[in-house]
C-alpha cells in the first residue's frame, strides 16, 4: 500500500474501481435497484448540503476580486476544454461510437474539483483562497452551464435539456446547496472542523453513483458493445485530453506571467473535472441504461488527473521545502 501511495494510489482509487467490477459482475436489479436510486438520490443532495454549508462566502468574494485568475480559469474550463473535446470528438467518434464520444464531450463541459484542486493548490504553495474561489464558482456556474453547453454539443432532448432533467439538478443539487448556505451560521462551524463528514459524503456518493450506473449497463446489456480495443483506445484519447488540457494550461500561466502561487492555481482548478458534480448531473441528463458508458472517460480522466496532479504537486512541495531549508 505504501508503493500505492507513492504513485497516488489510494484506497479510495481502489474502491473506486471494486465498485466499477461490482457493478459488472453482480449488477443491482429490479427492487434493488429502485432502493438503490433513491438512496442514491439523497445521498448525493447530503453532498451538496454539506458543500453550501462548508462554503466560506467571504472567501468566494474575496477571491473573485483577481478577476484575472479567476477569469482565466473559468476560461479554460468552459471554452477550452469544449473546443479540445469537439476536436477529439471530430477524430476519434467513428473509432468510439456515438454513445463513448458523447461521454468525452460531456467530459469536456464539466466543472473542476473542489476538494481534490484545492488540496493539491495548498500542497504545491499555491494561492489557497483563489483556489476556493475558483473550484467553488466553477461548480456554481457548471451546474446551469453544464446542461446548457450539452444542449448544444450533444443535441439532448432535440436542442434543449429536458424540464424532468432541470427540476431533477435543481432539488438534487441546487436546492440542498442553498439550505446549506442558509443554514452555515448554525452548522457551518462542525461541519468545518468534522471534515471527515464531508468526505465520506463525497466518496459514499460517488461510490454510489458508480455501482448504479455499472449496474444499469450490465442488466441492459451495453458492456457488450464495447470491446478491449475500444476500451483501449478510449484510455488513449483521454490521457491525451488530459496532457493536451495540462500542458497548454500550463504554458499559459508561463506566458501570461501570473505569479507562481497564481499559476497553481489555475493548473490545478483548470485542469481537472469533478465526478462529484459530473455524476448526478449525468443521471439527470442521460438514460440510465448508456449511463455507464457515458460516464466512463470523465472516471478514466479523474483517476488518471489524481495520479498525474499528486505527482505534480508533491515535487512543487519538495521544492518548497527545499527553498525554506
Amino acid at each position: 500500500m505504501k508503493y500505492l501511495k507513492k504513485l497516488g494510489i489510494d484506497i479510495y482509487m481502489l474502491l473506486l474501481l471494486a465498485t466499477a467490477a461490482m457493478g459488472v459482475i453482480v449488477p443491482a436489479q429490479g427492487n434493488a435497484a429502485t432502493v438503490l436510486g433513491h438512496v442514491t438520490f439523497w445521498a448525493v443532495a447530503l453532498l451538496f448540503f454539506l458543500y453550501g454549508a462548508k462554503l466560506d462566502a467571504g472567501a468566494v468574494r474575496s477571491g473573485l476580486t483577481n478577476w484575472r485568475l479567476q477569469g482565466m480559469t473559468l476560461a479554460a474550463t468552459y471554452i477550452l476544454f469544449p473546443l479540445v473535446g469537439l476536436a477529439l470528438s471530430l477524430l476519434t467518434g467513428p473509432v468510439l461510437g456515438t454513445t463513448v464520444t458523447l461521454g468525452l464531450l460531456f467530459l469536456a463541459v464539466l466543472p473542476s474539483t473542489v476538494q481534490s484542486s484545492i488540496a493539491f493548490t495548498s500542497m504545491a504553495g499555491g494561492n489557497v483562497p483563489a483556489a476556493i474561489c475558483a473550484a467553488s464558482v466553477s461548480n456554481l456556474v457548471g451546474v446551469v452551464l453544464t446542461p446548457l453547453l450539452v444542449a448544444a454539443l450533444l443535441h439532448v432532448g432535440e436542442g434543449g435539456v429536458r424540464l424532468d432533467a432541470v427540476i431533477k439538478i435543481a432539488t438534487q443539487i441546487l436546492l440542498p446547496f442553498a439550505l446549506g448556505q442558509v443554514s452555515r451560521p448554525w452548522i457551518g462551524p462542525h461541519v468545518t472542523k468534522h471534515k471527515a463528514l464531508t468526505l465520506c459524503a463525497d466518496r459514499g456518493a460517488i461510490l454510489l453513483i458508480v455501482f448504479s450506473a455499472f449496474s444499469a449497463g450490465t442488466v441492459s446489456g451495453l458492456w457488450a458493445s464495447m470491446d478491449a480495443a475500444t476500451l483501449a483506445m478510449l484510455v488513449v484519447v483521454v490521457l491525451a485530453f488530459l496532457a493536451i488540457a495540462m500542458s497548454f494550461i500550463g504554458w499559459t500561466g508561463h506566458w501570461t506571467g501570473l505569479p507562481s502561487a497564481d499559476k497553481s492555481v489555475l493548473f490545478y482548478c483548470g485542469s481537472t473535472k469533478s465526478l462529484a458534480t459530473g455524476l448526478p448531473i449525468a443521471t439527470a441528463l442521460f438514460p440510465s441504461g448508456d449511463l455507464a458508458v457515458i460516464v466512463l472517460p470523465l472516471m478514466i480522466y479523474h483517476m488518471s488527473q489524481l495520479l498525474v496532479c499528486a505527482g505534480i504537486s508533491q515535487r512543487a512541495a519538495n521544492r518548497l521545502a527545499g527553498t525554506r531549508a
